[in-house]
C-alpha cells in the first residue's frame, strides 16, 4: 500500500495506461481523480471502484479543463500528492514539409502545453505535501527519428527538457519531477488516428505489437502495465532522490540496431571486413 492515504490525479485515464495506472493506485491505496474525453468509460471505471476513483471530464487541451481537475481534487481531499501527466494521441502524422500550422499547434496543445499546465495548475495544491510528485509521459520518440511522426516527437522531446526545468523551479518546494519515456506499448494511441474501419483497428494493433516484439531484445509487446508499474516507482517513496530525470521502458528498443543484440542478423561492417579479407587474399 504504497499510497495509503494519498491523492493521485491522472489524465487520459479512461483506456490504455492511464486505466491501468489508475486501477494501480488505487489498489494500493490511493483516492484517485482519473480524467479523459471518454465520459462513458470513465463513469464505468467510477462505478467499478467503489468510490476509491473518482471521475472528471477533461479535455487536457483546455487549461480551464485542466485546472478544474486539480481544483477539485485538492480541495475535496485536502491536496494533491502525484500527478501523472499521461493523456496523449498520436497527433499530426504529416512531415515537416506537409504539415499545417493548425495541426502542429493541436499536437502541441495535447502533447506538450497540457504538461506544463497540468504541472502549473497542480502545484498550489501540492506545496506542503511530503513526497509530492510528477510523472510526465514523454516517448523514445524524443531520442530521434524513426519512431513516431515529427511533431510528436518534438512535443514529447519537450515533455523531457520541461521535466527537468520544472524539477529545478519546484525544488524549493520538495517537489519531484521525473518523466517515463515509453516504447511501442499495446495501446491505441497510434490506430485511433488511422483512417481505417474500426474491426480493422484491432488487426493494426497487433500488426504493431509483432513490428515491436520482433525490433527488440524483450521477445514481447509493451503492455499498460509496464508503464504503470514505472510511474508508481517514481511516484513512490523508493524513488525520493530521484528528480529531472527519465525512465525509459521501451523492451531494449533503442540500445541499438538489431545487430547489437542479435547475433544472427546481418552486421554493420561483415561486408567490410570481408572485402578487407578478399583483399589480403589477392596480394598473397
Amino acid at each position: 500500500m504504497r499510497f495509503s492515504g494519498k491523492t493521485v490525479v491522472i489524465t487520459g485515464a479512461a483506456s490504455g495506461i492511464g486505466l491501468e495506472s489508475a486501477r494501480l493506485f488505487a489498489r494500493e491505496g490511493a483516492t484517485v481523480y482519473a480524467s479523459d474525453i471518454n465520459d462513458a468509460a470513465g463513469a464505468e471505471l467510477e462505478a467499478s471502484s467503489e468510490g476509491v476513483i473518482r471521475y472528471q471530464h477533461c479535455d487536457v487541451s483546455s487549461t480551464d479543463d485542466i485546472k478544474a481537475l486539480m481544483d477539485r481534487a485538492g480541495s475535496e481531499t485536502g491536496g494533491i500528492d502525484v500527478v501523472f501527466n499521461n493523456a496523449g494521441a498520436g497527433g499530426a502524422r504529416e512531415k515537416i514539409h506537409e504539415i499545417e500550422p493548425a495541426d502542429w499547434d493541436r499536437t502541441m496543445d495535447l502533447l506538450l502545453r497540457a504538461v506544463a499546465f497540468g504541472i502549473r495548475y497542480a502545484v498550489p495544491h501540492m506545496k506542503g505535501r511530503p513526497g509530492a510528485s510528477f510523472v510526465n509521459v514523454s516517448s523514445v520518440a524524443a531520442v530521434g527519428p524513426g519512431y513516431s511522426p515529427t511533431a510528436y516527437a518534438v512535443a514529447k522531446a519537450g515533455v523531457l527538457h520541461l521535466t527537468k526545468m520544472a524539477a529545478a523551479d519546484l525544488a524549493q518546494f520538495g517537489i519531484r519531477v521525473n518523466a517515463i519515456q515509453p516504447g511501442f506499448i499495446n495501446t491505441n494511441i497510434f490506430t485511433s488516428s488511422l483512417e481505417i474501419p474500426e474491426e480493422q483497428k484491432a488487426m493494426a494493433k497487433g500488426v504493431i505489437a509483432q513490428m515491436s516484439s520482433n525490433a527488440q531484445p524483450v521477445k514481447r509487446g509493451g503492455q499498460p502495465a509496464d508503464i504503470a508499474e514505472a510511474c508508481a516507482y517514481l511516484a513512490s517513496e523508493a524513488a525520493g532522490f530521484v528528480t529531472g530525470t527519465s525512465l525509459i521502458v521501451d523492451g531494449g528498443i533503442t540500445i541499438g540496431p538489431r545487430e547489437s543484440w542479435d547475433e544472427d542478423s546481418p552486421r554493420m561492417f561483415d561486408a567490410l571486413e570481408k572485402m578487407e579479407e578478399a583483399a589480403k587474399q589477392a596480394d598473397s
